[in-house]
């Protein structure tokens, strides 16, 4: 492939391998807990820090991290102590933080709106050698944490009072969750972009759970989405000159509609095995339930 004779293409295929890997390992923990739009608020936040390593000359990437980071502390304050609701508290980021991005990137020497695009919505020649390294050691930490202490975070987002009886640190892993969600954010901005770094922490998540019945499985299968979709939104970026982040959104839409009509046989065929199980005589309401997993998936 002679894409890959080019230094700045062997950088942004990295890049993409690792936001392929990490936006879905930290999504799966987010859409249990129904805060799937968690990463636009953290997104628009992220905008700040953007905003604040150009006026500053700093690096963006660790600005935005800080930033995002900060701010995702703030909300879940504002969750646990404060009168405003936390959907309120997502507003005032979305609103705050894209204002504050636009403001301070105006404000920088030489500075314009055309220097956020390629953070909004991601840009393939523009992954710098510095990029790289940030992007390496922020992967490193969001894999540590996802697949280190994925016991305790799956049993704070399956059930929090059930977690906090059995002695878990429910609080300070709400807040880890978050702070992981603001890296991964950080990670994934210079790929798919802020505005739609989201999609990819969900949509494979979402698109997995059509197939698999148990947490690991639903795991490494939304792993297994994520990175065949950036390599192949990158891929296709590079060939037919489309914008990387929204080729890799589209992808992952495509992943989900086709998994999605795969399912639906297999669950008819399930369905069927289930009842050709069940003894005659018995009534459908006398069948006790199985367990179940993340998505309401039938556990194994």
């Amino acid at each position: 492939m002679d894409l890959l004779n080019y230094a700045f293409m062997q950088r942004a295929l990295l890049a993409a391998v690792l936001v392929g890997i990490t936006a879905p390992a930290v999504g799966i923990y987010l859409v249990q807990r129904r805060q799937a739009l968690m990463g636009d608020g953290i997104g628009h936040v992220a905008m700040t820090g953007v905003g604040l390593g150009f006026l500053l000359s700093t690096s963006p990437v660790w600005m935005a991290m800080a930033v995002s980071v900060l701010g995702t502390v703030v909300m879940e304050l504002i969750r646990w102590y404060g009168r405003t609701r936390g959907d309120i508290a997502l507003a005032m980021l979305f609103y705050g933080g894209m204002a504050a991005g636009v403001m301070f990137t105006n404000l920088a020497p030489g500075g314009s709106n055309a220097n956020l695009m390629s953070y909004l919505f991601g840009s393939l020649s523009t992954v710098s050698p510095a990029d790289v390294t940030a992007i390496c050691w922020l992967a490193a930490f969001v894999l540590l944490i996802t697949l280190g202490l994925r016991r305790q975070l799956f049993a704070v987002s399956q059930d929090e009072e059930f977690a906090r009886v059995t002695g878990l640190p429910v609080r300070v892993l709400n807040l880890l969750t978050a702070i992981t969600a603001a890296v991964t954010v950080t990670v994934a901005m210079r790929v798919v972009g802020l505005l739609l770094v989201s999609a990819l922490m969900v949509v494979p998540v979402a698109a997995a759970q059509q197939l698999t019945r148990s947490f690991a499985a639903t795991f490494a299968v939304a792993v297994a989405i994520g990175v065949s979709v950036t390599i192949g939104g990158t891929v296709t970026s590079y060939y037919q000159d489309v914008p990387p982040g929204a080729t890799i959104v589209l992808l992952t839409i495509g992943a989900f509609i086709a998994l999605t009509v795969l399912a639906t046989p297999l669950a008819r065929r399930r369905a069927r095995a289930l009842a050709d199980r069940q003894p005659a005589g018995d009534p459908a309401e006398c069948v006790i339930p199985a367990s179940r997993e993340p998505g309401g998936k039938v556990g194994v």
